[in-house]
């Protein structure tokens, strides 16, 4: 499939974000055909560019979020930055930026400035705490988010300490839901011709994933509290301990209940009245864990998910990150991508998870070195010639 059939292919999407949350999103639209112009600071360039590890200088944290993306830097508090970005600002179609919100109106490029440059412009804010409400002059950072939206405490075993989740989750998911956003201010533009702002909280979407939890707490007013593995309306569903290793086993009802009985060489634990429920599980959980650790115990944990799937039912092992990235699964699904790299000959990124059978994505192109498209886009897109762009580098304003 050419970039020219992807979903997005012909969107143009100016890039203004910086370290996770902006970059996953912007990604996500390069995957699926967008051109992403990312604007980066001249000299500086994207926090994370000085993040370490390094492979030939260029930061593995840095190249895992901003594949298939032109790189242009610009000044745009310099009187001649300002006047290429409006005219950039003018032919796109997105705007993404994850500043704290004010930042850009002070700028002179909030989405009402924008807007009457360009209606058509779909202007997505990605910010902390969001727009509104007594607290959305604070600055938002995963950690932070983790933990004042309720995900660290509810991680984490009930005698320890709350424990964020092991990856950026507040930023990447904030990052998926920008995206969301934005395709679907781009589908309404079809029938309005105007473009909207699209406005992304990180403690709004982390608060939204409480689901269950937050549901158990308006319905019952039970605070939600640490459980360490185990599911507050599912038994058996955590880890347990075989005999060389951990197993995950995920029984959500009465006939995998039954199923798995069989599969652990113990039928009658089916016909007992303390698990006959999903209902009743949960209350006896005290009792059954013990017991299914037990009898785990006895056998190598490879060997129960090899049983326990013959008969269909949810198991698995608890694979290291190391092991994933060499996943020969992932690798056949084309999920480990390869790409050569003008300064670190190649680097190896996770694929589109989001696979469109007849409108594919694709992860095409590197991250792409500081500055390394500035001069062809500001000659496509503005029309400067080599002499004005020498003269504009010399400046500091690109």
């Amino acid at each position: 499939m050419t970039k020219s059939k992807a979903p997005l292919a012909g969107i143009r999407v100016l890039d203004l974000t910086r370290v996770l949350a902006g970059p996953f999103c912007a990604m996500m639209l390069g995957d699926m055909g967008a051109e992403v112009i990312k604007v980066e600071e001249p000299g500086k360039g994207d926090d994370t560019r000085s993040w370490p590890p390094f492979v030939e200088g260029e930061s593995t944290y840095f190249m895992s979020v901003n594949r298939n993306k032109q790189s242009v830097t610009l000044n745009l508090k310099a009187p001649e930055g300002r006047k290429i970005f409006q005219a950039l600002a003018r032919k796109s179609d997105v705007l993404l930026e994850n500043f704290r919100p004010g930042t850009m109106d002070k700028l002179g490029f909030g989405y009402k400035a924008l807007a009457r440059l360009n209606p058509r412009l779909v202007y997505c804010s990605v910010s902390g705490f969001g727009e509104s409400g007594p607290e959305a002059h604070r600055a938002g950072y995963d950690l932070v988010i983790q933990a004042e939206s309720g995900v660290m405490d509810l991680t984490g075993f009930s005698d320890g300490p709350p424990v964020k989740v092991g990856n950026s989750v507040g930023d990447l998911v904030a990052g998926m839901s920008a995206a969301h956003g934005v395709v679907l201010a781009l589908l309404a533009r079809t029938r309005t011709r105007r473009g909207q702002k699209v406005e992304i909280s990180m403690l709004d979407v982390m608060a939204a994933l409480l689901t269950y939890q937050a549901g158990i707490y308006f319905g019952t007013g039970q605070r939600p509290t640490r459980r360490g593995n185990a599911h507050p309306s599912i038994v058996p569903y955590e880890v347990f301990r075989a005999a060389d290793a951990f197993v995950v086993l995920g029984v959500a009802n009465n006939s995998l209940w039954i199923k798995c009985c069989g599969a652990l060489g113990r039928p009658e634990l089916a016909q007992d009245p303390r698990f006959g429920t999903e209902a009743k599980r949960v209350q006896s959980r005290a009792t059954l864990v013990p017991l299914l650790n037990e009898i785990l115990g006895t056998r190598a944990a490879a060997d129960w998910v090899k049983q326990f799937e013959a008969v269909g039912i949810p198991a698995g092992l608890i694979k290291s990150g190391a092991e994933v990235c060499e996943s020969e699964h992932l690798k056949a699904r084309g999920m480990i991508v390869t790409l050569p790299h003008p300064r670190a000959r190649k680097v190896t990124v996770m694929g589109v998870p989001v696979r469109l059978h007849a409108t594919p994505g694709k992860a095409a192109t590197a991250p792409p070195l500081i500055g390394q498209h500035t001069d062809t886009v500001l000659r496509r897109l503005v029309g400067l010639g080599k002499p004005a762009i020498a003269r504009l580098r010399a400046q500091g304003v690109v």
